[in-house]
């Protein structure tokens, strides 16, 4: 059974940092392109970070420079670093499995972030 596990979440003060992190199981994560996604209260979801198999990474304008992606395969985890976190990150964050080669994809059910003072 594939799982995603999203933590990490939290309150936190504008100009601060989280880790979210993502424990995937049940599918060989080395193969899967990770990425995280964002869906603030009425807002559709959207793309935050991805990083392929081979570790390349993209990100959303709107993090450019204050978010990176990152994963640790031995772990099977994808991590979301967030710094300087302004009240427009609040958001429910989500983590996603996607290998293209066969057409899977997963996704988490979401850790939330809250920015405010």
């Amino acid at each position: 059974q594939v799982q995603l596990v999203e933590s990490g979440g939290g309150l936190v003060q504008p100009g601060g940092s989280l880790r979210l992190s993502c424990a995937a199981s049940g599918i060989s994560f080395s193969f899967y392109t990770m990425a995280w996604y964002r869906q603030a209260p009425g807002k559709e979801r959207e793309l935050v970070a991805v990083i392929t198999s081979g570790r390349s990474t993209n990100y959303a304008d709107s993090v450019k420079g204050r978010f990176s992606i990152s994963r640790d395969n031995a772990k099977n985890l994808v991590y979301l670093q967030m710094n300087s976190l302004k009240p427009e990150d609040t958001a429910v964050y989500y983590c996603k499995a996607d290998r293209r080669t066969t057409g899977e994809n997963y996704w988490g059910k979401g850790t939330l972030v809250t920015v405010s003072s």
